[in-house]
């Protein structure tokens, strides 16, 4: 039996100002740059507006750890508010999830609103039961999957997203791609999350490099934040893959952002999934399907497969995305010191669970490194 779950309501384009009249003790979820930078304010200006009171964590880092995850419990237990805002980017609304998951191990959470507002077009988080929380000393990235990690109102407001700096709109924008793109191949997939991951492949299609290109084209800036809404409504029904489980592997290993290792991966991933260097898999099938759907599909389905590829490829470079791990800083020996070590820590990743080709610790290893070397075919 297939199943589709919408939880949160989603107000696009605006609608703070309305939930601030009915928000009166809030705690802020986000980062120290945007506490400082006085962008917080967008939040903070309507709660005294209307009344309301507040407290700001914002210890939140990019990869949120166990650390800051505990931090935020500790205070959100203190402060005992009737809503919780995340405001910001992946990282501190999956700190947020993770901070209300855990505090409601130790108080009634039901009652209190979560509401996410996403200040970056990549993750998807703000409609996604998924959060990753990083290990520093282990090195690992893990996985929250729960559906009590759903926030129950996301605010998409492009303004938001307008001074954000290049290379993060490209890390965002290629992260939305390989969310749609993985959501649509997944193992778990179903009509309904792929009517979400189409459309968000759609509108990046039409949007991200412009986006990318001309920060101030707020209509691209709204069709990428509700690309990413899309992806991760996608996503979050259907489950990942393998590009996921290899990009926080190599992110945990070597302070990559999130979205740049996925961006890295994609083709690579891609490539092995549709067994464009062996035999064709079924999977071929399914990217020639997102070929068709861009105006790539060739004769064959190898070639429609190929074409999907070298389009990620494409955007990869438009993006100033490096191409390989290697061109991303990561020299040889360090890499041959930890390549085994991600395979494994791919292999255990939950999103693997649902990829479109079965693998082994050995295959991911040979992806790892074609995608050192910069090997497609």
């Amino acid at each position: 039996m297939d199943t589709f779950h919408v939880k949160t309501k989603i107000l696009i384009g605006g609608g703070m100002d309305e939930l601030a009249e009915k928000l009166r003790r809030v705690f802020i979820v986000t980062d120290k740059f945007m506490a400082e930078s006085g962008r917080v304010a967008y939040v903070t200006d309507r709660l005294e507006r209307a009344g309301g009171e507040y407290v700001i964590f914002s210890d939140v880092q990019a990869d949120p750890d166990i650390g800051t995850v505990t931090r935020g419990v500790g205070m959100i237990l203190d402060f005992q508010p009737d809503a919780v805002v995340a405001f910001g980017g992946g990282s501190a609304i999956d700190a947020a999830k993770a901070i209300v998951y855990f505090a409601a191990r130790e108080r009634d959470m039901r009652s209190c609103p979560f509401i996410a507002v996403p200040t970056t077009s990549g993750t998807g988080s703000e409609v996604s039961r998924f959060a990753v929380i990083t290990d520093r000393e282990k090195g690992l990235k893990y996985p929250l999957i729960d559906d009590s990690l759903l926030p129950d109102l996301a605010v998409l407001d492009a303004q938001l997203t307008t001074s954000v700096p290049p290379a993060v709109t490209a890390d965002t924008g290629i992260d939305v791609f390989t969310h749609a793109v993985e959501a649509f191949v997944s193992t778990a997939s179903n009509d309904f999350s792929d009517a979400a991951a189409e459309k968000a492949i759609k509108l990046v299609r039409s949007n991200l490099l412009t986006a990318y290109g001309s920060p101030g084209d707020l209509a691209a800036r709204q069709k990428m934040h509700n690309a990413s809404c899309l992806a991760g409504v996608a996503f979050s029904n259907s489950g990942l893959g393998l590009n996921h489980g290899m990009a926080h592997a190599l992110g945990a290993r070597f302070h990559i952002p999130h979205g740049r290792a996925n961006g890295i991966m994609l083709p690579y991933v891609m490539s092995f999934n549709a067994g464009c260097a062996e035999k064709l898999t079924p999977t071929a099938k399914r990217y020639a399907q997102i070929s068709r759907l861009l105006g790539l599909e060739s004769s064959s389905i190898r070639q429609s497969a190929l074409n999907l590829i070298r389009t990620a490829r494409r955007y990869v470079e438009k993006l100033s995305i490096p191409a390989t791990i290697q061109a991303a800083g990561v020299g040889p020996g360090e890499f041959e010191a930890e390549v085994r070590s991600m395979a494994e820590a791919a292999m255990a990743d939950r999103c693997t669970a649902t990829n479109p080709r079965t693998c082994t610790v050995d295959e991911i290893e040979q992806v790892f490194r074609k995608a050192f070397a910069g090997r497609l075919p």
